[in-house]
């Protein structure tokens, strides 16, 4: 009788108590992290103006021997290692919005070309109404024409500034130099782009459970133990 009426009441304490020690643990390193802080406020705040002036100095000469330090070629190089996977993922991410972009702005040019305007007015169509990456490459474009560069030119520097726009550009060239209908490039153009999308967002889909194991590890699975594995252990020791 004492125990069908005693763990019923034990349990829900333990538990608690679990809950509350976690979080404690948790958050130690955050309090520890304050105290240091708020301890070298107030020292600063009761040093003298000379020890100020001459914590400064060791201020700027520890600054001045990681400068050194960093200068040397081995730590460039580790620098530039450490570097590249932040530089990797800002490219691609440019990259992509790129192709997104572009894929909008074959679209725009498309229909001005559908509707009768020559490649050099399609051009000057999309640069007004294409998103902002696009607009300014094609901007550029009009720009070099505006100063004395032929179109073809002028679409083969847009070509090599800009690596995913050199379809549109090598399109709208052939059409200009042959005098061939754009508009049916154009238009594969765009379902290739579109199709390229479609194949760069399987591929970031595919990373997905990757990125999930951080929280997943650090977080879910902690609960989880919390709330199903840490009752039956305390039901087992309170039988």
């Amino acid at each position: 009788m004492v125990d069908a009426f005693d763990r019923p009441e034990r349990e829900p304490l333990v538990i608690g108590f679990l809950a509350i020690a976690w979080a404690g643990v948790v958050a130690l390193p955050f309090v520890a992290l304050g105290r240091r802080i708020s301890a070298a406020q107030h020292v600063r705040a009761l040093m003298p103006r000379p020890a100020r002036a001459a914590r400064g100095r060791l201020s700027r000469l520890a600054f001045q021997a990681f400068a050194v330090v960093a200068a040397m070629p081995p730590v460039r190089s580790l620098f530039r290692v450490l570097r590249a996977p932040r530089r990797s993922r800002r490219r691609r991410r440019v990259d992509d919005e790129m192709a997104r972009q572009i894929a909008v702005a074959v679209d725009l040019v498309g229909v001005g070309v559908a509707a009768g305007h020559t490649p050099y007015l399609a051009v000057q169509l999309g640069a007004g109404w294409c998103p902002p990456l696009v607009a300014r490459e094609l901007e550029a474009t009009l720009r070099a024409c505006a100063t004395g560069q032929s179109f073809d030119e002028a679409l083969r520097g847009l070509g090599r500034r800009t690596p995913a726009a050199r379809g549109l550009a090598d399109t709208l060239r052939t059409s200009a130099r042959l005098g061939s209908p754009a508009a049916p490039a154009l238009a594969r153009l765009a379902t290739e782009l579109r199709s390229d999308l479609r194949r760069r967002a399987e591929a970031r889909a595919r990373t997905v459970p990757v990125r999930l194991c951080f929280p997943l590890v650090g977080c879910v699975l902690p609960a989880f133990a919390l709330l199903t594995v840490v009752p039956v252990i305390v039901a087992g020791i309170s039988g």
